[in-house]
């Protein structure tokens, strides 16, 4: 699932043109993903629904630009991103968070909750001090549903349930205000009653362009 916001209404903020991707494995090139165009316009949320094995993790990576296309284009605001460098390229990187879908995986097992959140904070500008950052990542945990917050901020990825293992990897991609939010299965981990208010607290998240 996809989540974008902020743009021109009518516009593509991001968009696949029959992107295509494979993999060699030592039984030969494998197609992953084949002729695949989706476009994304201000505050649209797409689910892309199939069978294991089908290509939708591909799908969000490639939409993510954490893998290159074989073929075909990924476009941020009309532009070929593999063909940004420098401070365009970091832009894009900010603009455009992926949530993955094993939160087992995707955390550090050294560090703590507070640690993982504040660090890109840090990193982008986002916080200024100890107190700041801690303000915004208390924010960020109740957005997700982790109360009270200050007693998941130092925590370590084993103290925690699966499902608040995914929330907190839902609100290290919320700390740099993205633009799009592509979700693997994000709510994979989380009891069936509360997945409808996260969602919608997430769908809620994003900055607004008025």
């Amino acid at each position: 699932m996809a989540v974008v916001d902020v743009t021109a209404p009518g516009e593509h903020l991001i968009e696949l043109d029959a992107v295509s991707r494979s993999f060699v494995t030592p039984a030969g090139r494998i197609n992953a993903v084949d002729g695949v165009s989706l476009a994304f316009a201000a505050g649209e949320a797409m689910c892309l629904v199939g069978e294991s094995g089908c290509g939708k993790t591909t799908t969000g990576r490639l939409l993510a630009g954490l893998l290159r296309p074989t073929g075909g284009r990924l476009l941020f605001e009309g532009k070929d991103v593999w063909a940004k460098r420098g401070s365009d390229l970091a832009a894009f990187r900010r603009a455009v968070q992926l949530v993955h879908q094993d939160p087992y995986a995707s955390l550090n097992p050294v560090r703590t909750v507070y640690d993982t959140l504040s660090a890109p904070l840090f990193h982008h500008g986002k916080a200024h001090g100890r107190i700041d950052a801690t303000a915004q990542m208390n924010e960020l945990l109740r957005r997700v549903g982790l109360t009270p917050p200050e007693d998941f901020l130092p925590k370590y990825p084993h103290q925690l349930s699966g499902g608040q293992r995914q929330r907190v990897s839902i609100a290290r991609a919320l700390t740099v205000d993205p633009r799009v939010i592509v979700a693997d299965e994000a709510v994979s981990m989380v009891d069936v009653s509360i997945r409808i208010t996260l969602l919608d607290r997430c769908l809620r998240c994003a900055p607004s362009s008025e």
